[in-house]
């Protein structure tokens, strides 16, 4: 169980060195204890001047190097991360902290999981702050019916069950999709342009749409282009999400 928001943190010399398998996480640790991580993947590109142990990908880590770090802690995610790698690394001997996140409220409770219990932190002050701007959101106008594609070639997009899909419900976007069986269905193009949609949400990550790729294949339907870590990052960008979210899918 998570500590309380008023546990006292560890002492500075008993906080665990961290490895972290997780992009949103590794930012999450390193704005709140500097110094901390001690090795992080490849695509864990903030904060930008972060300077650690590159250890792999997130669906191919480097067990051996992660091991030779000597990581009290590692962290890694059910859905970025492969069971195997999770896996060989406990059959190493090394803790793994393994979270799970498909919606706004899972995402704040596992941030103080990482954070309190499993980083030996204060809770953050950034932490309070996203839950207040998240805490303070107007009504929105009215619900509007979007498909929110993540890939293409071939097009896959948002389905049930995902984080991004809660967030936008809380700004007022209904995913067309949100009842598939599927959490990244692929789906036809033809059929996403017939699926009764209002709006087109293109976010730059994984697959980095643009003005120039992307909304044309959606004609007649108006595209917001969107910061991708806003709207999927848990983490220190969930402060200034609502506000920038909300702007970009008007």
């Amino acid at each position: 169980m998570p500590l309380s928001s008023g546990a006292a943190p560890r002492p500075a010399a008993r906080r665990p060195r961290v490895v972290s398998l997780v992009p949103s996480l590794t930012e999450a640790v390193a704005v709140s204890a500097p110094g901390l991580l001690v090795g992080a993947t490849d695509w864990c590109s903030r904060p930008a001047d972060l300077d650690v142990v590159r250890i792999g990908g997130t669906k191919n880590p480097d067990v051996a190097a992660i091991v030779a770090l000597r990581p009290g802690l590692v962290l890694a995610n059910e859905e970025e991360n492969r069971a195997p790698d999770i896996a060989a690394l406990r059959a190493a001997g090394l803790d793994v902290l393994v979270t799970e996140v498909r919606t706004l409220h899972q995402g704040f409770a596992e941030l103080e999981r990482v954070l309190v219990t499993g980083c030996g932190l204060a809770r953050p002050r950034w932490l309070d702050e996203a839950r207040a701007a998240w805490a303070s959101l107007p009504p929105p106008d009215g619900p509007r019916r979007a498909v929110v594609p993540v890939w293409r070639r071939p097009w896959m997009v948002l389905g049930r069950d995902t984080f991004a899909g809660d967030l936008l419900a809380r700004l007022g976007v209904a995913n067309v999709y949100a009842n598939h069986p599927e959490r990244y269905p692929r789906v036809p193009l033809g059929e996403l342009r017939s699926a009764g949609a209002d709006l087109v949400v293109l976010p730059d990550e994984p697959y980095r749409f643009t003005a120039d790729d992307g909304p044309e294949a959606f004609p007649g339907l108006p595209a917001a282009l969107v910061d991708g870590r806003l709207l999927t990052w848990y983490g220190p960008s969930l402060a200034e999400a609502p506000a920038a979210l909300r702007a970009a899918l008007r």
